[in-house]
């Protein structure tokens, strides 16, 4: 039974996350929705009418569009947000309320169709028609989508949108509404919050608040006064890291509005569900009491989020019933933590853990796939690092935060970003991601560089991230003058070709295999140039093994025999790129004469050849 109950908790938390895709990238669109109401509307701050005429068309056509379009890139890149948007357009049309609902299935819908009519004609498309074929095939699936959604999907989805507000309606008319947190509450610590955010309270929510022009569903899961309680509860009577680090998640909780960080205060004393349930519940029937609610979705759910999609109307009653939930929440997890009182040092991380391990079963993903144990950015341009999760907001714009100010800290002159995975940009580097998300984030950019975290919040792969984009910024030179040695030891080329890879292993500009790459290129193709010079290398596949482009010279001045000649100047490569070609130009256009390199060799100048390679 806990398997069951634990996958069916991972299906609907996936559901969520899907949803929450199609949302998140949207909230800008609907605050701004959400401000003209608050402002202008006739109940608003300032009343215009004119200006008011704006909400209804943002509401019924621009933001279904948006969510139809963002469900169908999510699924089909750009062609799938194209087809997704033209469908939703059916429902739309095809309704008299606001169709988020149909727009949240048409939108992936069209992509998903779009994508099996593309497979049917992949392969068979003759050059030159790719153009008109793609156009038209998108233009003629779009006509049955269209019609399906305005004659089929449209009809059914306002039925059921009636059926859901009626059964809203009952409970708010039996005031039950303050009751819903006892659901909402522990859905949120198990990652469901997105699946009943964003599939139900919002979609009704709309709903409610075009027709009265608020809703109190809006606020229902979005108010942050029980989390917050719950963290000062720790900061006042908790104990250990608990109580050392709770003061600064309930600043980022509050005026930040990410609710993911105070989940595992609650994972690791799971009795604190309690304090949270009834902090939400005081402060909804306060809510419920003065008919509060909000004009649109508070996203993120802060303090000021809130108040920003809050009728003027409601300002009072809305912060009195936020306060009296972080109070209400606060004394009740107070009295849990005095009751229960324990010292368990790791008992946060470990919660931190099963935060993470909890999320990770809706993610579709599993174990730590594509990670580079060993983070390398030697020979790369690193301008573009990006924290994705999978809606781009919560625990991965905590993760870009702490990266960002490590980085700033270093004087590193990149972009820190969060995003949401389907949305990263073909121009991005580096990708940070939980590890269970790493194989997506690897499908949606397979040439960036990819690095999985374990915890976005803690991770020592920040510092290590911060310290090789740091090194990569102050390369190694590709000639020290301390790589340049005279020696009589080398008695065959082998031993020389030792010598030369020990001295670019001891500065890190390759791995210890790079040597045998080097041997194996001498018996493939002999590397001596004639006047006395050779240049061992390693083979193509040894590129691999180069960290940074790096070359070392040794003087012998009695000479050793390669390949039937005498050789007494031996400068070994390792190319990672185009660094050392210029040496090469040096070599070819000073030393091309047996006079100069016995010149050196016989006065054993390593300043001279040190001037000669690096000029």
């Amino acid at each position: 039974m806990g398997n069951e109950a634990t996958g069916f908790r991972a299906r609907i938390q996936k559901f969520g996350g899907v949803l929450s895709g199609m949302v998140m990238p949207n909230i800008g669109a609907f605050i701004t929705w959400g401000l003209i109401t608050a402002m202008f509307l006739k109940t608003g701050w300032f009343p215009n009418e004119k200006i008011a005429v704006l909400i209804d068309p943002m509401l019924k056509y621009l933001l279904p569009t948006l969510i139809g379009y963002t469900g169908g890139k999510n699924f089909y890149g750009d062609r799938g947000g194209v087809i997704g948007a033209a469908a939703t357009m059916g429902v739309i049309v095809g309704s008299d309320i606001p169709m988020f609902m149909g727009a949240m299935i048409m939108g992936p819908l069209a992509a998903l169709c779009m994508k099996r009519v593309d497979r049917l004609f992949e392969g068979r498309i003759k050059p030159g028609f790719e153009m008109i074929v793609n156009n038209f095939s998108c233009g003629i699936l779009g006509i049955f989508l269209v019609l399906a959604a305005f004659f089929a999907i449209g009809p059914f989805v306002q039925v059921l949108n009636h059926v859901m507000s009626s059964g809203v309606n009952v409970i708010i008319d039996h005031g039950l509404t303050p009751f819903a947190s006892v659901f909402i509450e522990p859905a949120k610590v198990l990652f469901l919050n997105n699946a009943i955010n964003h599939g139900i309270l919002g979609p009704l929510g709309i709903t409610q608040a075009a027709e009265a022009g608020k809703s109190i569903l809006f606020i229902l899961e979005p108010n942050p006064g029980p989390g917050v309680g719950v963290l000062l509860a720790y900061t006042f009577f908790g104990t250990g890291t608990a109580k050392k680090t709770a003061p600064g998640v309930a600043i980022i909780h509050a005026f930040g509005g990410i609710h993911e960080p105070y989940f595992p205060y609650i994972l690791m004393k799971p009795q604190m569900i309690l304090a949270s349930i009834c902090g939400a519940v005081s402060g909804n029937f306060i809510f419920q009491m003065f008919g509060c609610g909000l004009v649109a979705t508070a996203s993120p759910g802060s303090y000021f989020s809130v108040l920003a999609v809050a009728p003027k109307s409601d300002y009072l009653p809305i912060i009195a019933g936020m306060l009296i939930s972080t109070a209400v929440s606060f004394g009740v997890g107070a009295f849990i933590l005095r009751l229960c009182r324990d010292s368990d040092e790791e008992a946060l991380q470990k919660a931190v853990a099963k935060k993470d391990s909890m999320k990770a079963e809706g993610t579709g993903g599993g174990g730590r796939i594509g990670a580079r144990e060993v983070i390398d950015f030697t020979g790369k341009v690193i301008k573009k690092v990006y924290v994705a999760c999978d809606a781009g907001m919560g625990s991965s714009a905590m993760g870009a935060s702490i990266l960002k100010d490590k980085a700033k800290q270093a004087g590193l002159d990149i972009e820190v970003k969060n995003v949401a995975i389907p949305n990263l940009p073909a121009d991005v580097d580096v990708v940070v991601t939980h590890e269970s998300l790493t194989e997506r984030a690897m499908r949606e950019r397979p040439e960036a560089i990819h690095i999985s975290v374990d915890n976005f919040l803690s991770s020592p792969k920040y510092d290590e991230i911060v310290r090789k984009l740091t090194e990569a910024k102050n390369p190694l030179p590709v000639l020290k003058k301390e790589n340049i040695k005279v020696t009589d030891q080398p008695k065959t080329k082998e031993d020389v070709i030792h010598m030369i890879a020990q001295m670019l292993l001891k500065d890190g500009y390759v791995t210890e295999s790079y040597e045998k790459g080097m041997l194996l290129r001498e018996k493939e193709n002999p590397t001596n140039l004639g006047n006395g010079i050779a240049i061992p290398h390693g083979v193509l596949e040894a590129k691999k093994e180069i960290k940074a482009s790096g070359i070392a010279a040794l003087i012998v001045p009695d000479g050793i025999l390669w390949n039937d000649e005498t050789v007494r100047l031996v400068i070994g490569i390792a190319g990672a790129d185009q660094e050392h070609l210029s040496i090469l130009s040096n070599v070819a256009l000073t030393l091309n004469q047996e006079e100069a390199v016995r010149k050196i060799v016989d006065d054993r100048d390593v300043e001279e050849l040190y001037h000669i390679l690096t000029k």
